[in-house]
């Protein structure tokens, strides 16, 4: 095929013209092949021009990629058309990946009928720092996302969770937290010279899940000794990076050769571990994988990885501080809120005592059944104000008073009327609401009087709820007595129901409205009573709890029945 000529004019000659330009310009024939390319695209391409006459432009450069519909789209009707180049050539550029968007002529050449000529210019540049400008935008959108997606709770775990869902698929296709453990309850501490890391949370694509599964080995942690790559971020404070990792510079971060072959058969090619460091305090690590197509972690990736890691440390530390705090405040509940004594052979019961969801502070709540003559029992259900260790300590207090006093045998309101009395002597400084029962199985009948708490209700053998709405006596401590009993008859088969006012308060409503829509529940008021009161909480309660749940349900007891255990 011949190649085109310029032909010479007057003033500038067209060839110095198009030849002299440090724009790729080049000429087309109907089907797209070469018959000119100048000097610049020579350049860029790195190919003599007789390589491109005659041929088009996939089979001089397959790498480059052309929009040709929109070539012949010229061809047709004559309408100029702008079209994008996209690839690379044979020449190395930093930017990889070049672009440059050209326009489209029609021109009638002599002897060549209807031609294309292109004309280009390169703007990998500017492309480049336009997806860079995109690329910082997603990313601070991303560190600004994680202060509300990071540390919605003080959950340990879900904190994890949403750190791994928000890194990855975005920053990574594979994350993993392991959290410093510094309490080794239950389980043997590690070897000397160990650190162990706890497995909380993990995230990888579909067809990816199993590798978190076995990464860590079997059971909830894993031994961490010096040397390892995980170790040096925790005991430095700084990242470890391994792109395009080999076999060797895996074993850094596994030790156990076996666990090199599971990140291979992943097709992990790429590792960044990231400590977690709060207060120059190591909390934990994050371990992030690019697998396949994914491009190795860059410098840009780390600055940001690192701050979403500085920003989830301060989320992750005060989750785990909550959690320890809250486990240690729940046994010194426990300790202070001991199990209520065994009651007269004839009577069964059960109890449950859940914290709230809202904080570590341990409450006031306590319940208690104390043993009677002449077969009765006492069943106790108070509420010291406020929350706290405080509280907690007057609850602890309130009822070992309260034991004295029962134990001279006097009728309820007696027993309320001189606890009221020493509590306001004694002047601690904390009122408190106080229900008494007495059940008495040789009479079938119940006794109760209140000293300012919430009304009991009875189950009856039908199944269905009525509240026994006494006589409102003043709280304790505030020396002012008069309290009045009330005695109901208890069919065999009917169950007590004492409570604290976590059990039914809600915000927005009428306390007196919220118990009087237990008599709309129905519960089996046959089989044993803890069944009936895991029931009972989950037919009125939906989550966390915005008070202290304190319930006590007792019966009368059937002489071959079970015995129930109060929790």
């Amino acid at each position: 095929m011949p190649q085109w000529h310029f032909p010479e004019g007057d003033g500038l000659p067209a060839r110095q013209l198009v030849e002299g330009t440090l724009a790729p310009i080049v000429v087309l024939d109907e089907r797209l092949r070469h018959l000119y390319v100048n000097p610049a695209w020579v350049k860029v391409s790195g190919l003599p021009a007789t390589e491109f006459l005659g041929r088009t432009l996939g089979e001089v450069l397959p790498d480059l990629h052309r929009p040709n519909d929109i070539l012949f789209e010229v061809l047709k009707d004559g309408q100029p058309r702008e079209a994008t180049i996209s690839g690379t050539t044979g020449v190395s550029s930093p930017l990889g990946k070049r672009l440059w968007r050209a326009v489209y002529h029609r021109v009638d050449l002599p002897g060549q009928g209807a031609c294309l000529c292109g004309i280009g210019v390169e703007i990998s540049n500017l492309r480049r720092y336009l997806d860079d400008l995109e690329t910082a935008h997603l990313r601070l959108a991303l560190l600004d996302a994680s202060t509300t997606r990071v540390g919605t709770t003080l959950d340990l775990e879900t904190t994890c969770q949403e750190l791994v869902d928000l890194l990855a698929p975005s920053l990574t296709d594979m994350a993993a937290v392991g959290i410093v453990e510094e309490e080794f309850t239950g389980s043997p501490p590690p070897p000397p010279g160990f650190l162990r890391l706890r497995k909380v949370a993990g995230a990888a694509p579909p067809g990816m899940e199993w590798l978190l599964r076995q990464l860590g080995g079997t059971g909830p942690y894993i031994d961490v000794p010096r040397g390892v790559a995980t170790r040096h971020c925790l005991d430095t404070g700084r990242p470890w990076l391994g792109n395009l990792a080999s076999d060797e510079l895996f074993q850094k971060v596994t030790v156990d050769p076996e666990r090199t072959k599971l990140f291979r058969a992943a097709g992990i090619h790429s590792l960044l571990i990231v400590p977690l460091i709060t207060a120059a305090r190591p909390v934990g690590v994050i371990l992030l994988g690019r697998a396949g197509a994914s491009q190795p972690f860059n410098d840009d990736d780390l600055v940001t990885i690192q701050a979403l890691a500085d920003r989830a440390a301060l989320s992750i530390d005060s989750a785990r501080r909550y959690s320890y705090e809250h486990t240690m405040a729940l046994e010194l509940q426990r300790a202070l809120l001991s199990e209520p004594r065994t009651p007269h052979p004839a009577v069964e019961v059960a109890a449950r005592y859940l914290p709230s969801g809202r904080s570590v502070l341990v409450g006031g709540d306590w319940y208690d059944s104390i043993p009677l003559a002449d077969s009765r029992t006492l069943l106790v259900m108070g509420d010291v104000m406020g929350h706290g260790f405080q509280a907690a300590v007057a609850m602890s207090q309130y009822r070992s008073l309260l034991r004295t006093i029962a134990a001279s045998g006097t009728g309820i309101d007696s027993i309320l009327t001189e606890f009221d009395r020493k509590v306001a002597q004694l002047g601690l400084d904390r009122l408190a609401t106080c229900l008494l029962a007495v059940m008495d199985p040789r009479a079938g009948t119940c006794t109760a009087a209140s000293a300012g708490h919430l009304p009991p209700a009875v189950l009856r053998p039908g199944g269905s709820i009525e509240v026994l709405w006494l006589p409102a006596g003043p709280p304790i401590g505030t020396g002012l007595g008069g309290y009045e009993s009330l005695t109901v008859r208890m069919d065999r088969g009917t169950t007590l129901l004492l409570y604290t006012d976590g059990l039914v308060e809600r915000r927005g409503t009428d306390i007196d409205v919220s118990v009087r829509a237990l008599e709309a529940l129905s519960l089996p008021a046959d089989g044993p009573l803890d069944d009936m009161l895991d029931t009972f909480l989950a037919r009125l309660t939906n989550g966390a709890y915005e008070d202290d749940v304190a319930i006590l349900a007792a019966r009368q007891r059937d002489e071959d029945g079970p015995q129930s255990a109060g929790r």
